[in-house]
């Protein structure tokens, strides 16, 4: 994941959070179109939370 956030950020010209905050995004839209994947969507974004709030893509 931190080469999606690093490409965000290049090509994306976006800051570390506006990085972060595209995924979390895009996890909660993956969510609600595909309510039956919630639990391995979740599993897959957690592993990659920023370090220092664990909580930031819940």
């Amino acid at each position: 994941m931190k080469e999606l956030i690093d490409q965000l950020q290049k090509e994306g010209k976006l800051t570390e959070q506006q990085a972060f905050d595209a995924i979390r995004i895009i996890k909660d839209f993956a969510k609600k179109k595909l309510p039956v994947f919630a639990g391995a969507i979740d599993k897959l974004f957690d592993k990659y939370k920023p370090k220092e709030e664990e909580d930031f893509l819940d």
